[in-house]
């Protein structure tokens, strides 16, 4: 495997790399990617090659953390052939459902290993679009990725589809074929919930009206205090622990907007009627811990280090950890030993927690996956 990064910041960048990539991976800051001409240089060059990649809220380079740039990976693999497909959700009336069937219908099964998935952060219902994906792909297939961001503005995200072109309301998914890759994945979260578990009373699919019978948006307002002025934005730093029956883990659920005449709330994934919620905080150790552990589900089972990692991160993590932000980074990069690693901080995370569990959308937690070949 062929593997080289570069950091894009202005049209004086060198975009050529020393040998011809078959897949590029394009995480970048939305007004840049819009503005530039640098992924449309990129297709002309290497016309075969195809690309993944989204509108981020920061950017990942190795162990850097980065906003305002454009970070592009190339890869050239020994013995791996990648294909791709894209629904655009804007020409279509599909559910996210329906989409999350269609984008894997298009990629031939025989030999497909691994699906990696970039979506539009804000159009999208994350839950119901991992749940097409995974009933079309079966059991066999891993599958991975994240929801494109916008910084902290939520006012648009667009995607880098695979023939190089920069769309809004789109997904799209490169499919892996190889008997000498190997796959590895893991996502954890390490925030802290407190107080009582509170009943949702009312909702529809992610939009959540009513907790113990009152306006969600006024008790999650009496929360917040202070903090509630700077809502949507503010709600990073307080997501929901949801669990939909006794027998689930719990998974976090981040405010992606708010309806001030509804009273109601509007996140990534799903919060269904009847199940449990319980308000969050963040400990900066606790959010780099979980990284960590991210980065040692990922690895586990695998008998060589990784040469290759794509971390997806939540931009709720990244504006609490702050300054502390590239330890988390740096945390996973020990623990793989120092693969190449690329990837962004995200409105959404598409991983199962390990190989013995079902991809699901989390939110508020740092997602690695690791590449090899043999």
């Amino acid at each position: 495997m062929e593997i080289n990064q570069l950091v894009y910041t202005n049209a004086s960048s060198n975009v050529t790399f020393s040998f011809s990539p078959q897949l590029f991976f394009v995480f970048g800051n939305r007004e840049l990617l819009e503005k530039s001409d640098v992924i449309a240089q990129l297709a002309a060059l290497y016309p075969e090659a195809l690309f993944s990649g989204c509108s981020t809220a920061g950017e990942i380079s190795n162990v850097s953390v980065k906003d305002n740039t454009i970070i592009i990976t190339a890869i050239r693999f020994d013995d791996t052939i990648v294909k791709s497909s894209k629904v655009a959700l804007e020409d279509i009336h599909f559910s996210s459902i329906e989409a999350g069937k269609n984008l894997v219908s298009q990629l031939p099964k025989e030999g497909l290993k691994h699906v990696f998935v970039v979506s539009d952060g804000l159009k999208v219902n994350g839950t119901d679009l991992v749940k097409g994906m995974a009933e079309g792909l079966g059991s066999e297939v891993s599958l991975t990725g994240g929801l494109a961001g916008d910084g902290s503005h939520f006012a648009r995200t667009v995607i880098v589809e695979p023939d190089g072109n920069i769309a809004s309301e789109t997904v799209a998914a490169i499919g892996f074929y190889g008997e000498n890759l190997t796959i590895g994945f893991g996502s954890r979260g390490g925030w802290d919930s407190f107080g009582l578990d509170r009943r949702v009373t009312r909702s529809k699919e992610n939009i959540l009206f009513e907790i113990d019978g009152e306006p969600a948006l006024d008790l999650y307002k009496s929360f917040l205090g202070d903090k509630a002025k700077e809502l949507p934005a503010s709600g990073l730093l307080f997501p929901l622990s949801m669990r939909d029956s006794e027998d689930r883990a719990p998974v976090v659920r981040t405010i992606l907007g708010i309806n001030e005449d509804e009273k109601s709330l509007t996140f990534a994934g799903d919060i269904p009627e009847g199940s449990f919620v319980r308000l969050m905080k963040a400990n900066n150790d606790r959010l780099i811990n979980g990284a960590e552990e991210a980065a040692q589900a990922a690895s586990e089972g695998l008998k060589n280090n990784p040469e290759f990692a794509i971390l997806v991160s939540c931009v709720g993590r990244k504006l609490v950890l702050k300054q502390m932000v590239e330890e988390e980074v740096e945390s996973v990069s020990d623990v793989l030993d120092s693969p190449v690693i690329t990837g962004f901080y995200s409105y959404g995370e598409l991983a199962p927690f390990n190989r013995n569990s079902l991809c699901e959308l989390h939110n508020q937690t740092m997602t690695v996956t690791t590449f090899r070949e043999y």
